[in-house]
């Protein structure tokens, strides 16, 4: 677009902060409102509240409207991040009115998703670009009350009394302080943090908050305390249910700041902000005079960020990493006080992040593995990082409808949270069982016995919500134990249907296999037939953690191609080791220097970096590629936290390796 073109903004959803930003547009220098969407056009005032808009019935039909270049998002919080994410893939620009989405989980998606897109995506905080902002930030910058401390900020009110029928009092419409209002305050102080630091933000090093949760089960008011590594402090309060000061105090080494109501700043419609230095008796007001519409600096901002082809805000706005950090202190925020929305959870979010029915997808190559009847997705994933099953959720789900089908769970992950997710996911999308391989594992160290291995699959399988696992490794081994034994308990639960494919060893040495695979087949016992040991072009000079095996040296490697044995092979990335962060001058990872530091894995990272850019790809690709390529029965265990990361390691599936680039990787 030209200096002179103005955005075209449309709308959805009519309530009273759409009404505000309307106003917003109505008074800056480059927006213009075209449309405003609703469910009931018939509803009285439409017309009057958003002059010279025309009205349209349903938000997909402004969506197809091709004179709409930007759509703001102000339905009510759990339908943010759907209609930000259908507006982007209908090619609009967006501006998602805070909080951008329920968790910084979501967010992120809605980030990737207008990356991929290449149209810009933000979040809605007025005050950011407001002169007054830009004054207390340029006050910390400059140290006029030294070094800063403590920051304290509060947006709290008062709405009476208990209303059910109100959002603000319903759980499944995400109500309560800390999503509707608590996210200025945290903004704020990350913001004057990083001022203090002289960054765009900063993000706290540890998350502290509790709060009250009311009758119907949001909070009511809550408060939290922040620690940034440089030593500041903030405490920050929101409330539905109490009225509060709402005053900003930033506390020096050598006085103090205070601001009344910042994030009005001089007033929705203009006026007069005053900002007090107090430096003991000493109090100076700074009045910062402004006469513009306080929404109208961001309606400008987004046309900035688009004329300059920008996906994002620059600062002063909130970048999409200024967005997710802020969310996750209020991730942090409400975990701390044990606040999960109904919508949240696997009875109501049955669909994907977009709102869409979650069907399966056939664009991951699979693979034939010796003896096993299904074939296999190229690569398993693994989710055990997941907090909860929102969370987890949209890397199952982005698998599942890139047709990934090998899932790899685990008795010991997160206590069992991991299989009680896996468990709600699949029912909740009711995903036919025989789609799906479904990998487990018992009997980690201590308990690593053959008696265990019955009781714990008992456990599992109630978890996991199925009466069988396709695949089934014992998570470590006990040398002390005849290996007949855990052959015996292994074979008798493969007798009982409740292992339906193989079972191994997690962590096994070859020794070990190969006596287990005697002792079956001299009496009559179902063999182990499958490994899940560590595999990457990055060669494991120290076990990650205690009992771990690697697989990938030349010996482990013509004993794999001999049996033919899978290996679901875990870190087969190396854990970042090819990534910037394991760089040879960043040392700071002391688990990637103790396990992957070497000139020869750094030999092969070089060589990766080099094919890298043959292939048009990352090294991280290439070494997923490595292994996906290897002439073994090999299947790769995942574990990306993002939909970004996830998408990044299934285009790895994709690259193919020649047998020569793969010895010239290896050197």
């Amino acid at each position: 677009m030209t200096s002179q073109q103005k955005i075209r903004w449309g709308i959805i959803g009519p309530g009273t902060i759409a009404r505000t930003f309307a106003e917003g547009i109505a008074h800056s220098e480059r927006g213009s409102l075209v449309a405003i969407a609703t469910r009931d056009a018939s509803k009285p005032g439409l017309s009057e509240a958003f002059p010279g808009a025309r009205v349209v019935e349903g938000y997909e039909a402004l969506l197809a409207g091709a004179d709409i270049d930007a759509v703001y998002i102000a339905t009510p919080h759990t339908g943010h991040a759907e209609w930000a994410i259908k507006a982007i893939r209908a090619g609009k620009h967006v501006l998602i009115e805070k909080p951008m989405s329920l968790s910084a989980f979501d967010a992120d998606v809605i980030f990737h998703e207008a990356r991929k897109a290449g149209v810009f995506a933000g979040e809605a905080y007025m005050y950011r670009f407001h002169p007054q902002t830009l004054r207390i930030v340029e006050l910390v910058r400059q140290g006029t009350i030294g070094d800063v401390r403590i920051i304290r900020s509060s947006f709290g009110f008062n709405m009476g009394s208990f209303r059910p029928e109100h959002r603000l009092f319903a759980n499944d419409m995400a109500g309560g302080g800390i999503l509707d209002v608590g996210g200025y305050p945290v903004s704020m102080v990350r913001l004057l943090a990083g001022a203090a630091e002289g960054k765009p933000f900063l993000d706290p090093v540890a998350v502290s908050g509790v709060g009250n949760l009311g009758a119907s089960g949001v909070d009511e008011w809550a408060s939290a305390v922040l620690k940034f590594d440089s030593g500041i402090i903030a405490e920050v309060s929101c409330s539905i249910m109490a009225q509060q000061d709402n005053t900003l105090r930033i506390i020096g080494s050598k006085g103090s700041i205070e601001v009344k109501d910042f994030w009005f700043a001089s007033g929705r419609q203009g006026g007069v902000g005053l900002i007090d230095i107090i430096n003991g008796e000493e109090r100076r007001t700074i009045e910062v005079e402004e006469k513009r519409y306080l929404y109208s600096f961001e309606v400008d901002a987004v046309a900035e960020a688009v004329r300059a082809g920008q996906t994002e805000f620059a600062s002063p706005g909130m970048s999409a990493a200024d967005s997710l950090g802020n969310l996750r202190v209020l991730d942090q925020w409400r975990a701390s006080i044990g606040l999960e929305y109904g919508v949240e959870t696997a009875a109501r979010r049955v669909t994907n992040v977009a709102g869409a029915p979650v069907q399966p997808g056939n664009t991951l190559p699979r693979r034939q593995l010796p003896g096993f009847a299904k074939p296999l997705a190229a690569a398993a994933l693994g989710f055990e990082f997941f907090s909860n099953f929102a969370s987890a959720s949209l890397t199952l789900d982005a698998y599942y409808e890139a047709g990934g089908n090998v899932f790899d769970t685990a008795y010991i992950y997160a206590g069992g949270k991991t299989e009680s997710i896996f468990g709600d996911w699949h029912s909740s999308r009711k995903v036919p069982r025989d789609d799906i391989v479904v990998i487990g594992k018992g009997a980690h160290s201590p308990l690593c016995y053959p008696d265990v291995i019955a009781k714990q699959l008992d456990r599992t399988l109630e978890r996991l919500k199925t009466d069988y696992v396709d695949l089934y490794f014992m998570h470590r081994d006990n040398p002390d134990i005849p290996v007949g034994e855990f052959v015996d308990a292994m074979d008798a639960e493969a007798r009982r249907g409740r292992i339906r494919g193989f079972f191994g060893g997690s962590n096994w040495t070859r020794e070990r296999m190969d006596e287990a695979i005697s002792y079956a087949n001299a009496n009559g016992k179902t063999a182990p037939a499958a490994l899940s040991n560590n595999f990457s072009l990055a060669e494991m000079l120290d076990p990650i953690w205690d009992g771990c095996v690697a697989a990938s040296d030349a010996e482990w490697k013509e004993w794999l191609n001999a049996r033919q044995i899978p290996n679901f092979a875990w870190s087969s990335q190396g854990r970042g080791f090819f990534t910037d962060k394991a760089g040879r001058d960043k040392r700071d990872d002391a688990e990637i220097v103790r396990v992957w530091y070497s000139d020869r894995n750094f030999d092969r990272r070089d060589r990766a970096i080099q094919l890298a850019k043959d292939h048009g790809c990352s090294p991280i690709q290439i070494a997923l590629a490595y292994v996906v390529c290897q002439p073994l029965p090999v299947i790769p265990l995942i574990g990306p936290r993002t939909v970004a990361e996830l998408e990044d390691s299934l285009a790895a599936l994709q690259i193919r390796l020649s047998d020569d680039e793969v010895r010239w990787l290896e050197g």
